[in-house]
């Protein structure tokens, strides 16, 4: 086993490597740069993804000179006539555009490699500080959403298995297809409007994971406070994520009941409960158990972005997405250099958890 994750280790560096090439020169292609956001700010027509959020931290603060030439002609950035050319250089030797894109790139794998993401272009703040600031947002998020997904999902669909075909099992599967099909970010609108003081109850808060004088705040006051923020952001998330974890172990069980062991067992004169959970769970839930960390993963990544920005939520997948419409490229590769080596880890460890779970496999034999 050992030897299956030393390999998987190594396999992290290219892979990293190549996620990083591919993003790198696809940014290099996409219109409207930060050189184009700062022009915009300069002559007063930006829209900024802060701008949303009037008030709060990490409003983009525009630098460089206005000052305005009569001159006109031609330039590569969008907006850029009548600025002077000076002016122009000194935006490219701020941003590091003056160097060629090769460069630009392997100083960028140099900096990354010694965990040196360097400074956010439009906010006073090391990037490095800034994921550490979001990141405890996220990850609570994502670890309060998929126990809740797995503390509903494995006994719902266990029930399901075995009362396969009866009317518990038809109507809840309806509930689970209604909640598959409804996106989380729209069940997120649902819950502000009933509970959020958007038309009916204002039963909880709109954003944030802390009200205001938090830190003045007893220990207990200070739990029952942020499980009363983050009660309707992890309920949009859960709603969407536990259909298919249902399915999975419902299917999971449903084959494992129907192998010879079970009905050698029963024939022993063993209860069904003792079937059920002596016999089947071990070999039903290998696959669901070991699946933590990629469902974590899939949770962080796909379901927090809209989560986020909905509840106003100071998070990762906020960060991320403000970095993106405001072109602020050394945040935008560090959010995708750590969701990606993330990743990649909790997905080792899931393969670990698997042989940890059932001894019987074994990934020495696999040729990686």
């Amino acid at each position: 086993m050992f030897a299956y994750i030393l390999r998987r280790l190594m396999l992290i560096i290219p892979t990293l490597l190549g996620v990083m090439v591919i993003n790198f020169f696809v940014i290099q292609f996409a219109p409207g740069g930060p050189i184009e956001q700062l022009i915009s700010q300069m002559s007063g027509n930006a829209t900024s993804a802060t701008s949303a959020f009037a008030g709060q931290e990490g409003d983009i603060k525009p630098s460089g000179n206005g000052t305005q030439s009569t001159g006109q002609g031609d330039s590569k950035y969008r907006g850029a006539q009548g600025l002077d050319p000076a002016i122009l250089e000194e935006m490219e030797k701020q941003f590091g555009f003056d160097k060629p894109v090769h460069v630009r790139f392997f100083t960028m794998l140099k900096d990354y490699a010694r965990f040196d993401f360097g400074d956010s272009y439009f906010r006073d703040q090391s990037v490095l500080d800034l994921v550490l600031d979001k990141m405890p947002v996220s990850i609570s998020l994502g670890l309060w959403t998929t126990l809740l997904v797995y503390l509903i999902s494995i006994p719902l669909g266990i029930r399901k298995a075995v009362k396969d075909g009866s009317s518990f099992d038809v109507w809840t599967s309806s509930g689970i297809v209604i909640g598959y099909a409804i996106p989380g970010f729209l069940f997120a609108m649902l819950l502000i409007i009933l509970f959020a003081g958007g038309r009916y109850f204002d039963w909880f808060p709109l954003r944030g994971l802390t009200s205001s004088g938090w830190d003045n705040m007893s220990w207990g006051e200070k739990i029952l406070d942020y499980f009363w923020h983050i009660t309707l952001p992890v309920t949009a998330m859960v709603i969407s994520g536990f259909a298919s974890l249902t399915m999975l172990t419902k299917n999971s069980f449903l084959d494992q009941i129907n192998m010879q062991y079970v009905q050698t067992a029963r024939a022993k004169g063993l209860g069904e409960r003792q079937v059920l959970y002596g016999h089947v769970f071990r070999n039903a839930m290998l696959i669901v158990i070991a699946g933590f960390p990629s469902a974590f993963v899939s949770i962080l990544f796909t379901g927090s972005i809209l989560i986020e920005v909905i509840f106003s939520l100071d998070g990762l997948g906020r960060l991320g997405w403000e970095a993106t419409i405001n072109r602020d490229y050394p945040v935008v590769f560090a959010t995708l250099y750590f969701f990606t080596l993330l990743g990649l880890i909790l997905q080792l460890i899931g393969d670990v958890m698997y042989h940890i779970i059932d001894p019987r496999i074994d990934f020495e034999s696999r040729n990686f």
